[in-house]
């Protein structure tokens, strides 16, 4: 149930043979993400549950059963941008109904992110999932 902006990042992790090279590409993938606009790093768009600094702004397009899902994300720290990039390319433009049922661990588990991601990172990980799921649900 992946998108092809995930399967993408799937196939270069599978193509990148040791995780240095995994952990690079998750940076890079963080810093190419837009930065968030400093006066929306507000309280009402932060995430609970992170160690680091970490925010999103919903944006739903369209309502009822073709509401589609996207946000915009933003970390100060860059290895959380990069899972940012990488949950946003999981669930950008699903459809919001469908975002509940996306098993993120699986999909997550898949790049090998389950391994080599401290507790705590792992910890911010599932607050940012469970932060996207009640962010759809609401939409």
């Amino acid at each position: 149930m992946a998108t092809e902006a995930f399967e993408e990042i799937a196939e270069t992790f599978d193509f990148l043979d040791d995780w240095e090279d995994r952990y690079r590409h998750l940076i890079e993938l963080g810093r190419a993400m837009e930065p968030l606009d400093e006066a929306l790093k507000t309280p009402a768009l932060k995430v609970d549950g992170c160690a680091s600094q970490v925010w999103f702004l919903p944006r739903i397009t369209g309502e009822g059963p073709t509401a589609r899902f996207d946000f915009q994300g933003d970390s100060d720290a860059l290895i959380v941008r990069g899972l940012i990039a990488v949950l946003h390319a999981l669930y950008s433009g699903l459809p919001a109904a469908e975002v509940g049922k996306v098993d993120a661990a699986a999909e997550l588990k898949r790049l090998g992110l389950d391994e080599h991601l401290s507790q705590q990172r792992s910890n911010g990980v599932r607050a940012m999932i469970g932060r996207i799921r009640s962010l759809a649900a609401a939409a």
